[in-house]
């Protein structure tokens, strides 16, 4: 079967799937193809521009529910929690394209075009819709990007301080051993940052609304 883009960008995901980014070798990936390694270079020219064509094959699966009649707080829920499905489907690749390429998300990109027009339809001026959607972006992709390499599950096993903690350990059984903490519910965690984002842009939405008032 004669080699395409396509097939090439299918073969290089099943090996990151498999065995991350840092394993894909050009040499690994022709063998994957049965092809000659320089047979690759006549439609790819390295390493960086497989992982960007099969970034942008990914992304290009993204899909989403727009309930264009449901609030905006639901619809943003839904577009972020679809976004890190896709994350979750293939999380080597998404962990390395979260780090890595800064230009992951393109403005024509159904994500950002869809984002921006709800966050439009929230009541966020226009001239700020772009900031709004930015940050929104920038923080669920760090939120993904510790579940996804482990630090979200390793800060949440981290042993609080304060009266209270110090309390407990001094009321502790000196003699007893405790079960190590088995980390966050990550549903909930995201659950959490959703609805953090969602009423602090419901607080700021409110703001203005009251300082227009207040103005007239």
């Amino acid at each position: 079967m004669p080699l395409t883009e396509a097939g090439i960008y299918a073969a290089a995901l099943r090996l990151i799937d498999e065995d991350g980014v840092e394993a894909l070798t050009m040499r690994k990936l022709a063998a994957a193809l049965d092809a000659n390694p320089m047979s690759l270079y006549h439609h790819v020219p390295n390493k960086e521009a497989v992982l960007r064509g099969v970034t942008r094959m990914v992304g290009a699966q993204f899909r989403t529910v727009t309930l264009q009649d449901a609030p905006w707080q639901e619809r943003i829920r839904l577009l972020a929690t679809d976004f890190r499905t896709l994350a979750h489907r293939h999380p080597k690749l998404l962990a390395y394209s979260f780090s890595h390429q800064p230009d992951f998300i393109q403005p024509h990109d159904p994500f950002w075009t869809t984002l921006t027009a709800i966050v439009a339809a929230a009541g966020v001026p226009q001239s700020e819709v772009s900031e709004i959607a930015a940050l929104m972006v920038a923080v669920v992709i760090g939120v993904l990007t510790a579940e996804l390499n482990g630090a979200l599950h390793q800060w949440s096993t981290l042993k609080s301080h304060g009266p209270e903690a110090d309390e407990d350990a001094a009321d502790a059984d000196p003699g007893s051993t405790s079960a190590a903490p088995e980390g966050p519910d990550q549903d909930h965690m995201f659950r959490l940052v959703m609805d953090t984002l969602i009423t602090g842009l419901e607080g700021r939405l409110t703001a203005g609304r009251d300082g227009r008032h207040a103005g007239h």
